[in-house]
Protein backbone atom coordinates (compact mmCIF):
# COMPACT_ATOMS: atom_id res chain seq x y z
CA UNK A 1 0.00 0.00 0.00
CA UNK A 2 1.07 3.40 -0.74
CA UNK A 3 2.36 5.98 2.22
CA UNK A 4 0.64 9.49 2.92
CA UNK A 5 3.99 11.08 2.37
CA UNK A 6 3.19 12.61 -1.11
CA UNK A 7 -0.46 12.41 -0.58
CA UNK A 8 -1.87 16.75 -0.82
CA UNK A 9 -3.25 16.37 3.18
CA UNK A 10 0.31 14.74 4.16
CA UNK A 11 1.08 16.05 7.56
CA UNK A 12 -2.79 16.54 9.16
CA UNK A 13 -3.86 14.89 11.75
CA UNK A 14 -7.86 14.83 11.64
CA UNK A 15 -9.74 13.46 15.07
CA UNK A 16 -12.81 12.16 14.09
CA UNK A 17 -15.83 11.65 17.09
CA UNK A 18 -18.04 9.96 14.57
CA UNK A 19 -20.96 7.33 13.81
CA UNK A 20 -22.95 6.21 11.05
CA UNK A 21 -22.43 8.05 7.67
CA UNK A 22 -21.90 11.79 7.32
CA UNK A 23 -19.21 12.35 10.10
CA UNK A 24 -17.51 9.58 8.25
CA UNK A 25 -18.15 10.50 4.76
CA UNK A 26 -16.20 13.71 5.67
CA UNK A 27 -13.45 11.76 7.24
CA UNK A 28 -12.93 9.90 4.39
CA UNK A 29 -12.68 12.52 2.19
CA UNK A 30 -9.94 14.17 3.80
CA UNK A 31 -8.17 10.63 4.66
CA UNK A 32 -8.38 9.65 0.97
CA UNK A 33 -6.31 13.11 0.29
CA UNK A 34 -3.84 12.22 2.94
CA UNK A 35 -4.66 13.10 6.80
CA UNK A 36 -4.21 11.26 9.62
CA UNK A 37 -7.70 10.55 10.32
CA UNK A 38 -7.70 9.38 13.74
CA UNK A 39 -11.10 7.62 14.92
CA UNK A 40 -12.32 7.86 18.50
CA UNK A 41 -14.03 4.96 19.19
CA UNK A 42 -15.81 4.07 22.52
CA UNK A 43 -14.31 1.23 24.42
CA UNK A 44 -14.62 -1.46 24.47
CA UNK A 45 -17.17 -1.96 21.82
CA UNK A 46 -16.02 0.33 19.19
CA UNK A 47 -18.87 2.18 17.22
CA UNK A 48 -22.21 0.66 16.61
CA UNK A 49 -21.82 0.87 12.96
CA UNK A 50 -19.53 -1.76 12.95
CA UNK A 51 -22.24 -4.36 13.60
CA UNK A 52 -25.49 -2.57 11.64
CA UNK A 53 -27.48 -4.78 9.81
CA UNK A 54 -30.33 -4.38 7.39
CA UNK A 55 -29.55 -1.38 5.30
CA UNK A 56 -26.30 -0.50 7.50
CA UNK A 57 -24.60 -3.18 6.46
CA UNK A 58 -21.16 -2.40 5.00
CA UNK A 59 -21.58 1.05 6.46
CA UNK A 60 -17.71 0.61 8.48
CA UNK A 61 -15.85 -0.99 6.25
CA UNK A 62 -16.67 1.63 2.91
CA UNK A 63 -16.42 4.81 5.02
CA UNK A 64 -13.78 4.52 7.08
CA UNK A 65 -10.69 3.25 5.33
CA UNK A 66 -7.32 5.11 5.78
CA UNK A 67 -8.17 5.83 9.06
CA UNK A 68 -6.82 4.84 12.15
CA UNK A 69 -9.01 3.79 15.40
CA UNK A 70 -8.06 4.61 19.22
CA UNK A 71 -10.69 3.04 21.49
CA UNK A 72 -10.77 5.14 24.46
CA UNK A 73 -13.41 5.65 27.34
CA UNK A 74 -14.84 9.31 26.91
CA UNK A 75 -16.55 10.01 30.04
CA UNK A 76 -13.00 8.87 32.63
CA UNK A 77 -10.65 11.05 33.45
CA UNK A 78 -7.77 9.16 31.55
CA UNK A 79 -9.38 8.61 28.67
CA UNK A 80 -10.31 12.97 28.19
CA UNK A 81 -6.95 13.41 29.43
CA UNK A 82 -5.99 11.16 26.37
CA UNK A 83 -8.32 12.87 24.03
CA UNK A 84 -6.28 16.22 25.41
CA UNK A 85 -3.23 15.03 24.22
CA UNK A 86 -4.36 14.23 20.70
CA UNK A 87 -5.71 17.46 20.67
CA UNK A 88 -2.65 18.97 21.68
CA UNK A 89 -1.43 17.30 17.91
CA UNK A 90 -4.38 17.68 15.91
CA UNK A 91 -5.50 20.18 13.11
CA UNK A 92 -8.90 18.97 12.75
CA UNK A 93 -11.64 17.75 14.79
CA UNK A 94 -15.03 16.11 13.15
CA UNK A 95 -17.85 15.28 14.98
CA UNK A 96 -21.26 14.62 13.71
CA UNK A 97 -22.97 13.09 17.72
CA UNK A 98 -26.18 14.04 18.90
CA UNK A 99 -27.33 18.08 20.11
CA UNK A 100 -25.59 19.05 23.10
CA UNK A 101 -23.17 15.76 23.15
CA UNK A 102 -19.54 16.87 22.94
CA UNK A 103 -20.61 19.97 25.08
CA UNK A 104 -21.45 17.31 27.74
CA UNK A 105 -17.67 15.58 27.43
CA UNK A 106 -16.59 18.97 27.82
CA UNK A 107 -15.25 18.52 23.70
CA UNK A 108 -17.62 21.49 22.93
CA UNK A 109 -16.28 24.12 20.39
CA UNK A 110 -16.67 26.40 23.48
CA UNK A 111 -14.64 24.59 25.51
CA UNK A 112 -11.68 23.89 23.48
CA UNK A 113 -11.12 27.01 21.10
CA UNK A 114 -8.91 29.05 23.75
CA UNK A 115 -6.54 25.87 24.34
CA UNK A 116 -6.26 24.72 20.73
CA UNK A 117 -6.48 28.27 18.81
CA UNK A 118 -5.22 26.52 15.82
CA UNK A 119 -7.69 23.77 15.85
CA UNK A 120 -11.10 23.63 13.12
CA UNK A 121 -13.76 22.16 14.76
CA UNK A 122 -15.94 20.58 12.38
CA UNK A 123 -19.72 20.15 13.59
CA UNK A 124 -21.89 18.16 11.68
CA UNK A 125 -26.03 17.93 12.77
CA UNK A 126 -28.84 17.64 11.65
CA UNK A 127 -30.34 21.22 11.49
CA UNK A 128 -27.72 23.81 11.65
CA UNK A 129 -28.91 27.38 13.79
CA UNK A 130 -32.76 28.01 13.90
CA UNK A 131 -35.52 26.88 15.86
CA UNK A 132 -35.42 22.78 14.45
CA UNK A 133 -31.36 22.62 15.80
CA UNK A 134 -32.19 20.61 18.70
CA UNK A 135 -34.12 18.16 16.88
CA UNK A 136 -32.19 14.29 15.90
CA UNK A 137 -32.37 13.98 12.01
CA UNK A 138 -31.66 10.87 9.74
CA UNK A 139 -31.51 11.37 6.02
CA UNK A 140 -34.63 10.05 5.67
CA UNK A 141 -36.16 12.58 7.42
CA UNK A 142 -34.55 15.65 5.88
CA UNK A 143 -35.19 13.94 2.47
CA UNK A 144 -39.28 14.03 3.56
CA UNK A 145 -38.83 17.57 5.14
CA UNK A 146 -37.12 18.88 2.02
CA UNK A 147 -39.40 17.69 -0.31
CA UNK A 148 -36.67 15.76 -1.97
CA UNK A 149 -38.90 12.07 -0.90
CA UNK A 150 -41.65 14.07 -2.65
CA UNK A 151 -40.06 15.04 -5.91
CA UNK A 152 -38.67 11.40 -6.28
CA UNK A 153 -41.90 9.07 -5.60
CA UNK A 154 -45.16 8.91 -7.81
CA UNK A 155 -47.58 11.36 -6.86
CA UNK A 156 -48.92 10.87 -3.10
CA UNK A 157 -46.33 8.19 -2.78
CA UNK A 158 -42.86 9.78 -1.06
CA UNK A 159 -40.02 7.63 -1.43
CA UNK A 160 -36.54 8.24 -0.10
CA UNK A 161 -33.89 8.10 -3.03
CA UNK A 162 -31.96 5.13 -3.11
CA UNK A 163 -28.93 5.99 -0.89
CA UNK A 164 -27.66 8.04 1.62
CA UNK A 165 -27.50 10.81 -0.93
CA UNK A 166 -27.68 13.61 1.61
CA UNK A 167 -25.55 12.07 4.46
CA UNK A 168 -23.00 11.46 2.06
CA UNK A 169 -23.22 15.28 0.65
CA UNK A 170 -23.02 16.30 3.97
CA UNK A 171 -20.14 14.92 4.68
CA UNK A 172 -18.61 16.37 1.51
CA UNK A 173 -19.31 19.41 1.84
CA UNK A 174 -18.29 19.11 5.82
CA UNK A 175 -14.81 18.31 4.40
CA UNK A 176 -14.91 21.03 1.70
CA UNK A 177 -15.42 23.41 4.85
CA UNK A 178 -12.73 21.85 6.48
CA UNK A 179 -10.50 22.34 3.51
CA UNK A 180 -11.19 26.18 3.23
CA UNK A 181 -10.77 26.73 6.85
CA UNK A 182 -6.73 24.95 6.60
CA UNK A 183 -6.52 27.13 3.78
CA UNK A 184 -7.60 30.36 5.58
CA UNK A 185 -5.15 29.03 8.43
CA UNK A 186 -2.30 29.52 6.27
CA UNK A 187 -2.59 33.07 7.07
CA UNK A 188 -4.34 33.90 9.66
CA UNK A 189 -3.03 31.06 11.55
CA UNK A 190 -6.14 30.63 13.88
CA UNK A 191 -8.55 27.45 13.41
CA UNK A 192 -12.48 28.29 13.29
CA UNK A 193 -16.05 26.48 13.75
CA UNK A 194 -17.04 25.18 10.76
CA UNK A 195 -20.63 23.58 10.20
CA UNK A 196 -23.07 21.49 7.83
CA UNK A 197 -26.75 20.64 8.29
CA UNK A 198 -28.30 17.82 6.90
CA UNK A 199 -31.74 19.46 6.09
CA UNK A 200 -29.57 22.59 4.58
CA UNK A 201 -27.61 19.77 2.19
CA UNK A 202 -30.86 18.79 1.02
CA UNK A 203 -32.48 22.09 0.76
CA UNK A 204 -29.41 22.85 -1.49
CA UNK A 205 -29.63 19.66 -3.41
CA UNK A 206 -33.68 20.88 -3.62
CA UNK A 207 -32.68 24.41 -4.85
CA UNK A 208 -33.24 23.48 -8.41
CA UNK A 209 -36.74 22.11 -8.68
CA UNK A 210 -37.33 26.20 -5.83
CA UNK A 211 -35.86 27.84 -8.84
CA UNK A 212 -38.66 26.02 -10.72
CA UNK A 213 -41.40 26.79 -8.69
CA UNK A 214 -40.39 30.63 -8.87
CA UNK A 215 -40.02 30.42 -12.49
CA UNK A 216 -42.88 29.20 -13.36
CA UNK A 217 -45.45 30.15 -10.90
CA UNK A 218 -47.16 26.64 -10.87
CA UNK A 219 -46.77 23.99 -8.25
CA UNK A 220 -44.08 21.98 -8.76
CA UNK A 221 -44.75 18.27 -9.53
CA UNK A 222 -42.79 14.65 -8.85
CA UNK A 223 -40.14 13.89 -11.28
CA UNK A 224 -42.17 11.18 -12.15
CA UNK A 225 -45.01 13.13 -12.96
CA UNK A 226 -43.14 16.04 -14.74
CA UNK A 227 -43.65 15.79 -18.46
CA UNK A 228 -39.99 15.80 -19.82
CA UNK A 229 -38.50 18.90 -22.16
CA UNK A 230 -37.67 16.19 -24.46
CA UNK A 231 -39.70 13.68 -26.96
CA UNK A 232 -38.10 10.37 -25.96
CA UNK A 233 -36.53 10.73 -22.53
CA UNK A 234 -37.43 7.11 -20.70
CA UNK A 235 -37.19 3.77 -19.58
CA UNK A 236 -37.36 0.76 -22.64
CA UNK A 237 -38.44 -2.65 -22.19
CA UNK A 238 -36.14 -5.05 -24.00
CA UNK A 239 -36.95 -8.78 -26.06
CA UNK A 240 -34.55 -10.20 -22.96
CA UNK A 241 -36.91 -8.72 -20.03
CA UNK A 242 -34.27 -6.02 -19.23
CA UNK A 243 -35.10 -2.52 -19.31
CA UNK A 244 -32.25 0.39 -20.90
CA UNK A 245 -33.12 4.24 -20.51
CA UNK A 246 -32.93 6.54 -23.89
CA UNK A 247 -32.56 10.05 -24.30
CA UNK A 248 -32.87 11.65 -26.89
CA UNK A 249 -32.12 15.28 -26.48
CA UNK A 250 -31.48 17.05 -29.66
CA UNK A 251 -32.78 16.78 -33.29
CA UNK A 252 -28.75 16.22 -33.98
CA UNK A 253 -29.57 12.42 -31.84
CA UNK A 254 -32.53 11.94 -33.51
CA UNK A 255 -31.09 12.06 -36.86
CA UNK A 256 -28.28 9.49 -35.80
CA UNK A 257 -31.00 7.54 -33.76
CA UNK A 258 -32.63 7.05 -37.12
CA UNK A 259 -29.94 6.28 -38.99
CA UNK A 260 -27.95 3.89 -36.91
CA UNK A 261 -31.62 2.30 -35.31
CA UNK A 262 -32.58 2.03 -39.33
CA UNK A 263 -35.60 3.85 -39.03
CA UNK A 264 -35.99 6.05 -41.96
CA UNK A 265 -39.07 6.12 -41.79
CA UNK A 266 -39.51 7.96 -38.93
CA UNK A 267 -37.15 10.18 -40.20
CA UNK A 268 -38.90 10.84 -42.89
CA UNK A 269 -41.66 12.56 -41.45
CA UNK A 270 -42.68 15.87 -41.44
CA UNK A 271 -44.49 16.06 -38.68
CA UNK A 272 -41.17 14.26 -36.18
CA UNK A 273 -38.46 16.65 -37.35
CA UNK A 274 -38.23 18.62 -34.21
CA UNK A 275 -38.16 17.85 -31.22
CA UNK A 276 -41.14 20.11 -30.16
CA UNK A 277 -43.11 18.09 -33.15
CA UNK A 278 -41.88 14.76 -31.66
CA UNK A 279 -43.46 16.21 -27.96
CA UNK A 280 -47.10 16.41 -29.71
CA UNK A 281 -46.96 13.02 -31.17
CA UNK A 282 -46.00 11.14 -28.18
CA UNK A 283 -49.27 9.40 -27.86
CA UNK A 284 -48.53 7.25 -31.02
CA UNK A 285 -44.60 7.55 -30.95
CA UNK A 286 -43.70 6.32 -28.11
CA UNK A 287 -46.02 2.76 -28.32
CA UNK A 288 -44.05 2.81 -31.69
CA UNK A 289 -40.68 3.11 -29.91
CA UNK A 290 -42.10 0.41 -27.47
CA UNK A 291 -42.81 -2.17 -29.72
CA UNK A 292 -39.23 -1.41 -31.72
CA UNK A 293 -37.43 -1.95 -28.65
CA UNK A 294 -39.07 -4.72 -27.30
CA UNK A 295 -38.10 -6.43 -30.73
CA UNK A 296 -34.58 -6.30 -29.59
CA UNK A 297 -32.11 -7.13 -26.86
CA UNK A 298 -30.47 -4.76 -24.35
CA UNK A 299 -26.89 -5.26 -25.86
CA UNK A 300 -28.38 -4.51 -29.02
CA UNK A 301 -30.18 -1.41 -28.07
CA UNK A 302 -26.63 -0.40 -26.07
CA UNK A 303 -24.17 -1.34 -29.11
CA UNK A 304 -26.67 1.04 -31.41
CA UNK A 305 -27.39 4.19 -28.93
CA UNK A 306 -23.42 3.49 -28.36
CA UNK A 307 -22.50 3.89 -31.86
CA UNK A 308 -25.43 6.62 -32.76
CA UNK A 309 -23.96 8.68 -29.90
CA UNK A 310 -27.10 9.40 -28.12
CA UNK A 311 -27.52 9.18 -24.22
CA UNK A 312 -28.61 6.03 -23.07
CA UNK A 313 -28.30 4.03 -19.53
CA UNK A 314 -28.95 -0.06 -18.88
CA UNK A 315 -30.63 -0.09 -15.50
CA UNK A 316 -28.25 -1.62 -13.57
CA UNK A 317 -28.24 -2.75 -9.77
CA UNK A 318 -25.90 -2.17 -7.48
CA UNK A 319 -23.91 -5.58 -7.74
CA UNK A 320 -23.78 -5.02 -11.53
CA UNK A 321 -20.83 -1.82 -10.53
CA UNK A 322 -18.42 -5.13 -8.98
CA UNK A 323 -18.03 -6.18 -12.65
CA UNK A 324 -18.31 -2.79 -14.81
CA UNK A 325 -15.90 -2.05 -17.13
CA UNK A 326 -15.73 2.28 -17.08
CA UNK A 327 -15.41 1.28 -13.13
CA UNK A 328 -12.58 -1.16 -13.43
CA UNK A 329 -10.69 -0.24 -16.44
CA UNK A 330 -10.45 3.09 -15.40
CA UNK A 331 -8.67 2.21 -11.83
CA UNK A 332 -11.81 3.61 -10.03
CA UNK A 333 -12.54 0.99 -7.78
CA UNK A 334 -10.21 -0.43 -4.45
CA UNK A 335 -9.76 -3.62 -3.55
CA UNK A 336 -10.53 -3.81 -0.13
CA UNK A 337 -10.62 -6.27 3.04
CA UNK A 338 -14.57 -6.88 4.14
CA UNK A 339 -14.95 -7.19 8.32
CA UNK A 340 -15.26 -10.62 7.92
CA UNK A 341 -11.54 -11.09 6.27
CA UNK A 342 -13.56 -11.55 2.73
CA UNK A 343 -12.08 -8.88 0.03
CA UNK A 344 -14.47 -7.37 -2.62
CA UNK A 345 -13.98 -4.13 -4.68
CA UNK A 346 -15.22 -0.49 -3.67
CA UNK A 347 -15.09 2.63 -5.22
CA UNK A 348 -12.54 5.05 -4.90
CA UNK A 349 -12.72 9.30 -3.94
CA UNK A 350 -14.33 10.36 -7.42
CA UNK A 351 -11.67 12.84 -8.42
CA UNK A 352 -8.61 13.10 -10.18
CA UNK A 353 -5.79 14.95 -9.02
CA UNK A 354 -3.37 15.11 -11.31
CA UNK A 355 0.60 13.63 -10.07
CA UNK A 356 -1.47 11.84 -7.13
CA UNK A 357 -3.05 8.55 -6.92
CA UNK A 358 -5.33 8.68 -4.20
CA UNK A 359 -5.85 5.04 -3.07
CA UNK A 360 -5.41 2.49 -0.63
CA UNK A 361 -2.76 2.93 2.35
CA UNK A 362 -4.72 1.20 5.29
CA UNK A 363 -7.94 -0.49 5.52
CA UNK A 364 -10.57 -0.54 8.03
CA UNK A 365 -9.12 -0.65 11.02
CA UNK A 366 -9.92 -2.82 14.06
CA UNK A 367 -11.36 -1.64 17.37
CA UNK A 368 -8.26 0.31 18.85
CA UNK A 369 -6.16 -0.87 15.95
CA UNK A 370 -3.68 1.73 16.66
CA UNK A 371 -4.42 2.63 20.45
CA UNK A 372 -1.05 1.17 21.45
CA UNK A 373 0.97 3.08 18.98
CA UNK A 374 -0.69 6.25 19.58
CA UNK A 375 -0.26 6.17 23.06
CA UNK A 376 3.68 5.66 22.58
CA UNK A 377 3.82 8.49 20.18
CA UNK A 378 2.02 10.98 23.25
CA UNK A 379 4.72 9.47 25.86
CA UNK A 380 2.63 7.01 27.60
CA UNK A 381 5.05 4.16 29.16
CA UNK A 382 4.20 0.70 28.75
CA UNK A 383 3.29 0.52 32.23
CA UNK A 384 0.35 3.28 31.92
CA UNK A 385 -0.67 1.48 28.92
CA UNK A 386 -1.07 -1.71 30.56
CA UNK A 387 -2.88 -0.30 33.19
CA UNK A 388 -5.53 1.90 31.22
CA UNK A 389 -6.37 -1.45 29.40
CA UNK A 390 -7.06 -3.24 32.79
CA UNK A 391 -9.36 -0.35 33.92
CA UNK A 392 -10.82 -0.50 30.05
CA UNK A 393 -9.67 2.80 29.78
CA UNK A 394 -8.41 1.94 26.41
CA UNK A 395 -9.10 -0.93 23.93
CA UNK A 396 -6.10 -1.81 22.52
CA UNK A 397 -6.06 -3.75 19.24
CA UNK A 398 -9.35 -5.45 20.08
CA UNK A 399 -11.40 -7.96 17.46
CA UNK A 400 -13.31 -6.37 14.45
CA UNK A 401 -16.73 -7.09 15.86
Amino acid sequence: MDTDSQLPLSGIRVLEFTHAVMGPCAGLVLADLGADVIRIERTPDGDPTRRLKGFGTGYFTYFNRNKKSIAVDLKSVDGLAIVHKLLATADVLIENFGPGTMDRLGLGYAALKADYPRLIYCSLKGFMAGPYENRPALDEVVQMMSGLAYMTGPPGQPLRAGASIVDIMGGTYGAMAVLVALMERQTSRQGKLVKNGLYETAAFIMGQHMAYGAVSQVEVPPMSARTPAWAIYRVFDTADESQVFVGITSDKHWKRFCEVFERGDLLARDDLSSNNLRVDARDWLHPELERFFKTMSKAEIIAKCDEALIPFAPIARPEDLFDDPQLNEGNSLLTVNLLDGRTTKLPKLPIVLEGYELTLRMQAPRIGEHTHDLLLELGYGEEEIQEFEKKQVVTDNGDYA
